[in-house]
């Protein structure tokens, strides 16, 4: 039986077209279908329910050097208040998940894990947990997204909540009208200015009702939030990165810390960095007609097979056709032509530069890490 959030029956009142993703019963669109939502949330504000990824709680003391063993980032200076894009590495130098890790307080930080990783995340964290930490699992608690360039108008209006001196990745503890604790990130996956707040469960309808309320907001599926995300490509677990990808490979050498040492998969990756790897993630955009499909082969001017898509589909914004994918890195250079082979017909491409569109996110230099 697949399970719920706390926002699904919002979903079901509304028309959403629902389908399983990780084991939840999802909104995949709701009634003006993907294309429209994708471009609402470049425009305006769109909001998401990320209910169904998993939210951590792991505190101690000594909670940053753990978490530099379970990852190649650098934690023990963070201040309180930073986020962390980062990886879980396995003893083999591959990524077991991407996540998010924020510091709390001294000793107390706060991680977002995918849906479809929750279970081995845990587990994996479990099993290398010192004896003086503690790791909770909020399973109940719900976590929406607002993301477009009204997303701060729309948070400061209809929570009151004053996020304008609050940088990209960043986040804040906060109150909701009904007096509720909740938590203010400055991050997301499109692209865009944008929010994630983690909330009670008895919170989360009233939330999403009152953003409902506000003429910029609509609500906006995980099919958009797919596209959205390839547009600036972003890597997706189980496509871009598995257990076998090193973090260089996949363009995530700027998640190391600069004095990074003793996390799991350390002799590889630094292997990686030193020698370089044999194939890179790159972006790809179609210059004749079709379609970028995930899983095409890429071919070289000689029909020779020089590596694969593991993302691909239409840009909404662009009106073309995109993808990302890996190739033999002596031929990762932009401009490269290349072809793609989609049920047997070799379309015409090029290598181009990531992201596809320019992002929007706020930074501020004087937030700095």
């Amino acid at each position: 039986m697949l399970k719920h959030t706390a926002l699904h029956d919002l979903h079901i009142k509304s028309g959403a077209k629902m389908g399983e993703f990780a084991g939840y019963d999802m909104p995949l669109y709701y009634g003006e279908g993907v294309i429209k939502e994708h471009l609402w949330v470049r425009e305006s504000c769109g909001m998401f329910d990320v209910s169904h990824m998993g939210q951590l709680i792991i505190e101690g003391e000594g909670v940053a050097e753990f978490l530099e063993r379970l990852t190649p980032s650098a934690f023990q200076e963070k201040r309180q208040g930073k986020a962390q894009y980062t990886v879980l590495t396995n003893e083999q130098g591959g990524i077991i998940d991407d996540l998010i890790i924020t510091r709390l307080s001294e000793h107390q930080f706060f991680a977002v894990i995918n849906a479809g990783c929750k279970e081995k995340d845990i587990a994996w964290v479990k099993e290398h947990l010192p004896s003086k930490l503690t790791l909770n699992y909020m399973e109940e608690r719900a976590l929406i997204a607002l993301q477009g360039p009204k997303a701060a108008k729309v948070l400061e209006e209809t929570l009151q909540c004053d996020v304008s001196d609050l940088p990209y990745m960043n986040a804040r503890e906060s109150k909701s009208p009904c007096g509720k604790d909740i938590l203010i990130s400055r991050v997301g996956y499109t692209g865009e200015d944008g929010f994630e707040l983690s909330v009670p469960p008895d919170v989360a309808q009233r939330a999403w009702q009152g953003f409902s309320k506000h003429p910029a907001v609509k609500p906006i599926g995980l099919a958009a939030r797919d596209s959205l995300r390839l547009e600036m490509g972003y890597a997706l677990y189980g496509h871009e990165i598995t257990a076998q990808t090193s973090p260089v490979e996949a363009g995530l050498s700027w998640v190391m810390g600069k004095n990074a040492s003793g996390y799991f998969g350390e002799e590889r990756i630094r292997e990686d960095l030193e020698q370089g790897t044999v194939r890179k993630l790159v972006g790809i955009k179609l210059t004749d007609k079709g379609i970028a499909r995930e899983d095409a082969e890429i071919h070289d001017h000689d029909g020779n097979i020089i590596g694969a898509l593991t993302s691909g589909g239409h840009s909404p914004t662009l009106k073309e056709s995109i993808g990302i994918g890996y190739i033999d890195s002596n031929l990762a250079n932009i401009g490269q032509k290349i072809f793609i082979n989609v049920r047997g017909r070799n379309i015409a491409a090029v290598v181009t530069k990531l992201p596809f569109v320019p992002a929007k996110t706020k930074s501020m230099k004087k937030a700095a890490a």
